[in-house]
């Protein structure tokens, strides 16, 4: 079997040699620009990982997940846009580099050419892949309204930031596992053990980068620290902030909620120290350690031998506990 970094070297070089030189230049640019800010490729690491349990052409299931890389980074462009985020992976964001428009429609390419990639996919499998890509696509255009909505909402429960994130960013990673091991030849059962694994995973990734976002170094991290902050998003952290918060910290947060003032450093530092006094990074960190080990339940239930799944199990270990 090959190592996580022998996938994503041979993933890149194919990524890269995808060519994107269609005319206007202006639309294809931006395409290309995304695409070369790298990132750790996660999701098409774990689909080609999954399949690699199975089988060993990994090469065959390159352009499946050439088409899901390229929906995922599809939906950050977006998602930037939306959020008015200036950084993504150290560098200006599309709609910053060029503008809103540019950020939309270059979007929508990418859509496209996801789909063109994925079309590519072994003929046999194509329609069984295709139905789960849909499905998983419409899942995460409907977490991202919720995530939008959530912004307005005093009333957010755990339970639907929990459903939300699963829409938003679980499901793809999990779908990404299930098409490799579908691919490969895994049983009925296998596929669907393996899509839990992942949508265990994705949760406490994304439990994960809600931390980061608050406690990281924007230096690993990317981009700028406090945006959900800044853009009162309703995350774990600030769900259970305000659950736990004493009626004077609680106005607090109601506060720095409605502020619209010039100095956002000031709204990072406020909430964050709240989080700080009721202790949410600690609960936050409770339930990725306890998504991850749900996660390796589903993996050790898989019909394969322990070595075929190790690979899996270490690379998963290694992203989830990245330093804060």
């Amino acid at each position: 079997m090959k190592s996580a970094k022998q996938i994503q070297e041979s993933f890149e070089s194919y990524l890269q040699s995808l060519d994107y030189s269609r005319q206007p230049d202006d639309l294809y640019a931006p395409i290309r620009y995304v695409l070369s800010l790298g990132g750790k490729r996660i999701r098409p690491t774990f689909l080609i990982m999954a399949y690699n349990m199975y089988a060993d052409d990994i090469e065959s299931v390159f352009s499946t997940a050439a088409g899901m890389e390229i929906f995922h980074n599809f939906t950050l462009l977006h998602d930037d846009l939306m959020d008015r985020a200036d950084m993504r992976r150290g560098k200006p964001t599309v709609h910053k580099k060029w503008n809103d428009n540019t950020a939309i429609l270059s979007g929508d390419g990418m859509l496209v050419l996801a789909y063109r990639y994925l079309a590519l996919t072994n003929p046999k499998r194509l329609k069984q892949i295709l139905d789960l890509a849909n499905e998983t696509f419409t899942g995460i255009m409907e977490g991202q309204q919720y995530d939008m909505d959530f912004e307005t909402r005093s009333d957010v429960t755990e339970k639907e930031y929990i459903e939300m994130i699963r829409l938003k960013t679980s499901v793809l990673l999990a779908a990404c596992v299930q098409m490799g091991a579908v691919l490969g030849g895994a049983s009925e059962s296998d596929s669907r053990l393996l899509y839990e694994f992942g949508e265990k995973i994705g949760l406490a990734f994304q439990l994960q980068d809600d931390l980061l976002d608050v406690y990281g170094d924007p230096k690993v991290f990317g981009k700028k620290i406090g945006g959900d902050i800044l853009c009162n998003k309703k995350t774990f952290l600030y769900i259970n902030a305000y659950l736990l918060a004493d009626p004077a910290e609680k106005a607090e947060l109601d506060r720095w909620a409605l502020y619209d003032g010039d100095d956002p450093e000031s709204k990072i530092s406020g909430v964050r120290a709240i989080y700080d006094a009721v202790g949410v990074k600690n609960l936050s960190e409770k339930l990725i350690g306890s998504l991850f080990e749900e996660a390796m339940s589903k993996l050790d239930n898989v019909q394969l031998p322990l070595e075929k799944k190790s690979m899996l199990r270490e690379y998963a270990g290694s992203l989830l506990y990245r330093v804060l």
